[in-house]
Parts: structure tokens; C-alpha cells; sequence
């Protein structure tokens, strides 16, 4: 039984690490953009969490109110007034200017906030828990975390694969100068698909908030864990990168019912195989 609780746990832990992905998936699919600062903006978000919960006493989740059209809309001014004047043929430009920012929400975070670790309380629903069979104990967090997870990526799905804009950003992540030829303003486009992945960032945010404590420092491992979901699950399906989570997820947990310290490293290890055995992932996305 502890054997199938650790795998319990991690698929649960896996709706967290979805949740730090998607964001990434999405934008890497729609302008193909590798955000080294994604891990950072989930920090920022927590911050920004953590400030709204203090200045108004409103409960954490609903704080959700606030932080994301806030963490959406800084995502639409980033991209549209300091990422798309990098983007073209040449990958390394955008790639040096969002490892520049990531550097500087660090700064800017640390700044502010100093060194000191901080944690979101929740109340009750952070302990409550119900055994799902005899000797397995399922928590309420862990399992809205996952719920939400799988309602951010239907979501998206239906954005892109039924709505105008989901139109607008696979035409424009297939051929971006036809696209601007034929009227669409691919600059704006793409500051919506940022805009969206924010407000996916803001929602991991208050989750990684809630559930852990987090520091200036905390965004460099945010941003593995969510790059490890992705590359796992397979570039640019967002369904692939629910799974990629939670081969992520259950890994961990396994490794640490073997050996605390062997937690991420089964993690580590688990991303390496699959990036030397599928580099394109588990479950890529299947084009045409």
C-alpha cells in the first residue's frame, strides 16, 4: 500500500507540474520562444499572491481574481513591448533577453521581499485529506491542484481548436509573414498567446504559494520542473504535457519511497531516458 500511495501522490503532484508547463508548452508551440523567465514569473505570482492576501484578507483562492488578469496583462505588455522586437530566424536574442529578466525579477524580488522564505496560508483545506482506499489518504489540495490542472488544458484546448484566437495562433505558429500578409497582426497574437500563458503562470503561482514555501530564489526550479513536464510529455501537445507532469510526478515519489534524496534525481533521470529514447517526447503532438 505504500508503494501505490507514493503513485497516488505523485499523479497528484503531477497536476502541479502541469500547471508550471502548460504555460510553457504554450508558448513554445505558438512562437516557438523558450521563456527562461517562466519559473520567475510563477514566483512573482505567488508574491503578488501573497501581497493581495495581505493587504485585503481575502482567502488565497480567491485571490485568483486579482492575480490573473494582473499576471495577463504584465504578460501581454512584456511580450508585445520587450519580446517581440527579439523575435526572428535568430533563436539566441529572445532566449538572452528573457535570461536577463529572469535575472532581474530575482533582483527586483529579493529586493523587495529579502531573502526570507514566505508561505501562503490556506486554512484547513492545506491538512484535509480522505482515504480513498483502507491505508491511502488522498489530500484536498493535491487533488483541486490536479482538477484545475486538467480544466487549464481543456480549456486552452477548446481556446485553441474552437474559437477565432485558437485560429489565430496556429496560423500564426505555422507561417507567421503569411499571416501578417493576409492583415493579422501576428505582434498582437502574440502578445495574447504571453497574455494567456501569464495567466496559466498566475494560477501556478498561487498554487506553488499555497502548497510550499517559496523564496526570491525559488523560479530556476520551477522552471526545470515545468521544461522536464513538457520535453516529457511531448512538445507542443498540452494533454502530453498533463502526462509529462505526471511521469514527472510519480517519479519523484517513487524515488523518494526508495531514498528522501533520491527524489529528484529519479526525476532527472526519468527526463534524461525519455530525452535520449523519444526526443520528441511521449506523446508529441501529431501535426496534419
Amino acid at each position: 500500500m505504500e508503494w501505490l500511495n507514493a503513485v497516488v501522490q505523485g499523479v497528484l503532484l503531477g497536476g502541479l507540474y502541469a500547471l508550471f508547463a502548460t504555460g510553457l508548452s504554450l508558448i513554445f508551440g505558438v512562437m516557438r520562444l523558450v521563456n527562461i523567465a517562466h519559473g520567475d514569473l510563477i514566483v512573482l505570482a505567488a508574491y503578488l499572491a501573497l501581497v493581495v492576501v495581505e493587504s485585503t484578507g481575502m482567502n488565497p483562492f480567491l485571490a485568483v481574481l486579482v492575480v490573473v488578469p494582473a499576471m495577463a496583462a504584465m504578460g501581454y505588455a512584456l511580450q508585445r513591448f520587450v519580446l517581440n522586437p527579439t523575435l526572428g530566424e535568430d533563436p539566441l536574442p529572445p532566449l538572452l533577453v528573457t535570461f536577463g529578466l529572469s535575472v532581474i525579477l530575482q533582483n527586483a524580488l529579493l529586493g523587495v521581499f529579502s531573502a526570507d522564505s514566505q508561505r501562503l496560508a490556506a486554512g484547513p483545506i492545506e491538512t484535509a485529506g480522505f482515504a480513498l482506499l483502507p491505508g491511502l489518504q488522498v489530500g484536498v489540495l493535491p487533488l483541486l491542484m490536479f482538477g484545475v490542472a486538467v480544466l487549464a488544458i481543456f480549456g486552452l484546448e477548446t481556446i485553441f481548436y474552437h474559437t477565432r484566437f485558437g485560429r489565430a495562433f496556429r496560423a500564426t505558429s505555422d507561417d507567421a509573414e503569411t499571416v501578417r500578409l493576409m492583415g493579422l497582426d501576428n505582434r498582437h497574437v502574440y502578445a495574447l498567446a504571453m497574455a494567456l500563458s501569464a495567466a496559466v503562470v498566475a494560477i501556478a503561482g498561487i498554487f506553488l504559494a499555497v502548497r510550499t514555501n517559496f523564496d526570491p530564489a525559488s523560479g530556476p526550479a520551477r522552471l526545470i520542473f515545468g521544461f522536464e513536464a513538457v520535453i516529457i510529455g511531448g512538445l507542443g501537445s498540452l494533454w502530453g504535457t498533463l502526462a509529462g507532469g505526471i511521469v514527472l510526478g510519480v517519479a519523484q515519489a517513487v524515488g523518494a519511497q526508495i531514498s528522501p534524496g533520491f527524489q529528484l534525481l529519479a526525476g532527472h533521470l526519468v527526463f534524461f531516458l525519455v530525452l535520449a529514447f523519444r526526443p520528441r517526447g511521449l506523446f508529441p503532438r501529431m501535426d496534419g
